[in-house]
């Protein structure tokens, strides 16, 4: 066995009725996959959905209070239906996605919205509003049942009040054509993580508030914002 300078760190997430740990590898996020997140963000509706990646150790697991984030004043809230890849490949066809998925789980794509904007506007990448300390918070993954999800509600509470909701069968691409178009881009692989957009009404949290995500079929995800 190698000698590390530091001990390596293994980021996981748990899975509904086992022991087992899900090992993230890649965390990929969906953008514009949801028609009214796309007009109340002022987009070209016409403009296919996108990818971006979050760093693994984003990740924090159902329960947690996360630290307002530094140099933003519009933290913001997005959920997410989150798929966990449990098999490799490319240019997989839609038909034999499902087979390339283990399960999925309640996510939330956290934002630090003025950032985003302004490296929108700048035409810069979008690491700074995205892809910051603990933005990935995910509930414990489910095995796949029947099949992909092809609908059944989504939404968020922040301190009790709905803010967020919509359909699964609202997404623009769905889960299978998610993969599909993903594995063309990127060599998926064991351990890979897909958050696969958001409906309309996102907004901002400020320290003290209490999220509640849900999707249908699956734990709810509480996050408290510190």
């Amino acid at each position: 066995m190698p000698d590390f300078l530091f001990e390596p760190q293994v980021v996981s997430v748990p899975v509904v009725g086992s022991d087992v740990q899900f090992p993230v590898r890649r965390i990929y996020c969906v953008g514009r996959n949801y028609l009214e997140h796309i007009r109340e963000m002022g987009q070209d509706e016409r403009q296919p959905p996108f990818f971006f990646q979050k760093p693994t150790d984003a990740i924090v697991l159902n329960g947690a209070t996360v630290d307002y984030p530094v140099a933003t004043e519009d933290f913001q809230f997005e959920i997410e239906l989150v798929l966990a890849i449990s098999k490799g490949g490319t240019d997989i066809e839609v038909a034999d996605a499902v087979d390339h998925v283990f399960g999925t789980a309640v996510g939330i794509d956290f934002t630090r919205r003025d950032l985003q904007l302004k490296a929108r506007d700048t035409g810069r990448p979008w690491e700074p509003g995205k892809s910051f300390d603990e933005s990935a918070p995910i509930g414990p993954i489910v095995p796949l049942g029947a099949g992909l999800p092809e609908k059944g509600p989504i939404s968020l509470e922040v301190n009790g009040h709905v803010r967020q909701t919509g359909d699964l069968e609202q997404l623009i691409w769905n889960c299978a054509e998610i993969v599909s178009q993903l594995s063309r881009q990127y060599r998926l692989e064991p351990g890979d993580l897909i958050y696969t957009g958001t409906p309309a009404g996102v907004g901002a949290v400020v320290s003290g508030d209490h999220i509640l995500g849900k999707v249908e079929g699956h734990p709810e995800l509480r996050i408290a914002v510190g």
